[in-house]
């Protein structure tokens, strides 16, 4: 039992190191290619931080775990709205992008509409090879619009600017330490999921209650730690893009992969989850059009509250 402890701990400092790189490294990115911070958090760093989801649904599918494949999605996106964004809300209010408002914040409402559809559509509850095809397609879908964002900004630049402000020892060194980021989170995410799931089967806590609350944390550390050092370095936009990016990410590629390798079955236990989520998703979407494209502090403090109430019910 000390060492999981031990490994937990050490998995927090490669999360933390891990976040630092990845944050540093997109910057540069963003930076030297002018593209915009919101677009590298919904993919590069997004895709990274989500690895752990990724590694444990995949693992748990294939051990024919699907309540751990599934809670853990569910979760993760559940501590990515209320925890992470609650947190990073209340250090620094959150402004939004005009995209952000219109499209990204209602193609996770329509996702996560869509898994609960996936999941309740036949009498098995079993999201299928053929509807993780439809989640991967989404997922294409999702990274064609990214670069279509990405030829939009270029358009904007004039090629002058665009040279003379890119140096190839800065890109190096940028996808060097976006690199080294996204090992570091995976290894830490590793330290901390094994060990975490191990200490609470030995107090005999059920794998639902294990993936919608320690495995879901733990996978989603990468996402806080790597949120919070962009808010605390003035990268809001990167922090926002991060949260959202790994809400569907988690969706249409984690679940969509995973039930490409093998279907999963689906309790219809986690329908109150998806619900609880779609709503907040629902109201996030609408925050914004009332406070100046805004989450303001005080919204920051209810939603984290409201994810320590939802732990609170589901472990008593």
């Amino acid at each position: 039992m000390i060492t999981n402890f031990l490994l937990i701990i050490l998995g927090f400092i490669f999360l933390i190191k891990g976040a630092d790189f990845l944050v540093d490294g997109s910057t540069i990115i963003a930076k030297k290619f002018h593209i915009k911070e919101i677009v590298i958090g919904l993919t590069i760093v997004s895709i990274g931080t989500s690895l752990p989801e990724l590694m444990v649904s995949l693992t748990s599918a294939l051990n024919n775990h699907s309540d751990i494949a599934v809670g853990n999605v569910v979760g993760s996106n559940i501590s990515n709205l209320f925890l992470i964004l609650g947190i990073c809300s209340i250090i620094k209010p959150l402004k939004f992008q005009e995209e952000t408002i219109r499209l990204e914040i209602p193609i996770v409402i329509f996702l996560t509409a869509l898994l609960y559809i996936l999941g309740n559509n036949s009498n098995e509850n079993i999201i299928t090879q053929k509807e993780g095809v439809i989640l991967v397609i989404f997922f294409v879908l999702f990274i064609f619009y990214n670069i279509f964002m990405v030829k939009k900004e270029e358009a904007e630049e004039t090629e002058d600017i665009k040279i003379s402000n890119v140096k190839k020892s800065e890109i190096v060194k940028g996808i060097i330490k976006i690199s080294i980021g996204i090992i570091a989170l995976k290894i830490g995410g590793d330290f901390v999921v094994d060990n975490a799931s191990e200490l609470a089967a030995k107090f005999g806590i059920s794998e639902k209650i294990i993936s919608l609350t320690i495995i879901a944390i733990s996978t989603s550390l990468p996402e806080l730690i790597t949120s919070v050092n962009a808010i605390l370095k003035g990268e809001i936009n990167l922090a926002i893009g991060n949260v959202i990016g790994s809400n569907i990410f988690n969706i249409v590629l984690i679940l969509g992969a995973t039930a490409l390798i093998n279907p999963i079955e689906y309790s219809i236990s986690y329908n109150k989850d998806i619900i609880f989520f779609l709503v907040g998703t629902i109201i996030l979407a609408f925050l914004p059009l009332l406070n100046k494209r805004k989450m303001p502090r005080f919204a920051g403090m209810i939603y984290f509250s409201v994810y320590i109430a939802y732990m609170i019910n589901l472990i008593r």
